[in-house]
């Protein structure tokens, strides 16, 4: 750490462009406010708070562009262990969260293409290849990442993260570490409980080291606090898409959910899902739609289709559908109840062990099975993602188990979350408007 970085990151950061970017809420703000009428349609009016939310994204990446030198940075695999790290002051790099940036913005495909004339394969996830495109000096949307200090990779979600961040270490020649987690059949027993425990405290240990100082128990508790609050306030976020007719999509959750997957343990998340609650209360009260005229109400598992999230939004709006929930989205509320904020670590090691894609595809079932009763779903889009080989195994499967034991229609969709040269529009159309045929009776 330098003391000339340490300065540029206050002037840029907390001066100029915390600054810049109040201003350019507040102009978003006031266009928001005098769109006219319709103006917005098939969809209902758009979400006041999302301002806040440009706002926050871009300060994080603002802040990731100037911490190299000035404060210590991490890269971490989106269901890895967070808090010691925001606790030890630490700006947390998601390259997963980067990858769907990438990909709504287009240039994934790109970036994909850059890391396969490097030698690597079509076959890798393309959220890992979007990443090695960028790391190999491909362009991106938020202008420049940070430069890691740490890299802490977690196998709770996919064993690709296992390869991936090693090529990121060989590349950037920094500690790399791994929480192992043991898949789940079952709720976690104690052992394997304490077996990621002393993980995470020889975790610590090297994350100290690397950013200079002593993690405070008070920091770390406050850390694990709010990240259990706006996981609370996030799970009654989506929860607010049970009524009818829902006042948010699932479309909408895809765009929201970005600050509980990269900004977990700040104060600033807290406040600003419980702004997005409380008008989502106010359009409930009011009848507002996410889609007007909400005839048939749809779950989707897997996720988004990053590159395509606008159009298919639309051609179902224009239809009147609304997709109410998502498998995708809840994975980052339903474990609320396991978070314990006075004992962090122990309560870190059994969260991170519960996410759905360390759990048996049964399980997975019943999620979509309980999400299903809980906002009065018509149907089920399963998105088999080429891509994400572990949260679309047993795909066809459930299709069946769905429809002939519990009697609710599924449809398997095939795509690619983040390279488009595995989607076919007419395809996707085809099948999507025959499911809504069937649907319709």
């Amino acid at each position: 750490m330098s003391l000339l970085a340490k300065l540029r990151y206050q002037f840029m950061v907390k001066g100029v462009g915390a600054a810049l970017l109040r201003l350019e809420r507040w102009r978003s703000a006031r266009r928001l406010r005098t769109r006219p009428p319709g103006r917005d349609a098939p969809f209902g009016p758009p979400l006041a708070t999302s301002p806040w939310l440009k706002q926050l994204i871009a300060g994080h990446y603002l802040s990731g562009r100037y911490s190299t030198g000035a404060r210590p940075v991490a890269w971490v695999t989106s269901g890895g262990p967070v808090e010691f790290l925001v606790a030890l002051g630490y700006h947390v790099h998601y390259p997963e969260n980067h990858g769907a940036v990438c990909g709504i913005r287009r240039v994934a495909e790109r970036l994909c293409e850059r890391a396969e004339d490097a030698g690597y394969g079509r076959d890798i996830c393309s959220y890992a290849r979007t990443d090695f495109g960028t790391v190999l000096g491909g362009a991106t949307p938020v202008g420049r990442l940070p430069r890691p200090d740490l890299l802490l990779c977690c196998n709770n979600i996919c064993q690709t993260v296992l390869h991936w961040y090693r090529v990121l270490a060989d590349h950037y020649r920094v500690p790399l570490l791994l929480i192992d987690t043991p898949f789940l059949y079952r709720q976690a027993h104690d052992h394997e409980v304490e077996y990621v425990k002393r993980q995470l405290d020889q975790a610590v240990v090297v994350a100290e080291r690397v950013a200079g100082r002593s993690l405070a128990p008070s920091r770390l508790e406050q850390a694990a606090r709010l990240s259990k609050e706006a996981v609370e306030l996030w799970a009654r976020v989506l929860a607010a898409a049970r009524a009818r007719p829902a006042p948010i999509s699932a479309f909408d959750a895809f765009i929201h959910m970005a600050p509980i997957v990269e900004m977990r343990g700040e104060r600033f998340t807290v406040e600003y899902y419980r702004a997005l609650l409380d008008e989502l209360e106010r359009r409930r009260q009011q009848g507002i739609a996410a889609v007007p005229g909400e005839s048939k109400r749809l779950l989707w598992d897997n996720l988004p289709i990053w590159y395509r999230v606008r159009w298919l939004a639309t051609w179902l709006a224009e239809r009147g559908v609304a997709l109410v929930a998502s498998t995708y989205t809840h994975a980052w509320g339903e474990l609320a109840p396991l978070m314990d904020s006075r004992r962090p670590l122990e309560s870190a090691a059994r969260v991170y062990l519960h996410p759905i894609l360390n759990r048996s595809t049964g399980d997975k079932l019943r999620t979509i099975q309980q999400l299903a009763g809980d906002y009065s779903v018509d149907g089920v889009l399963l998105h088999s993602d080429r891509s994400c080989k572990p949260y679309s195994v047993g795909q066809l499967d459930q299709q069946k188990l769905l429809g002939r034991k519990l009697g609710i229609p599924a449809l398997v969709m095939e795509a690619d979350h983040n390279d488009p040269r595995v989607f076919s529009e007419a395809q996707t159309e085809a099948r999507l408007q025959a499911f809504l045929e069937m649907l319709a009776g």
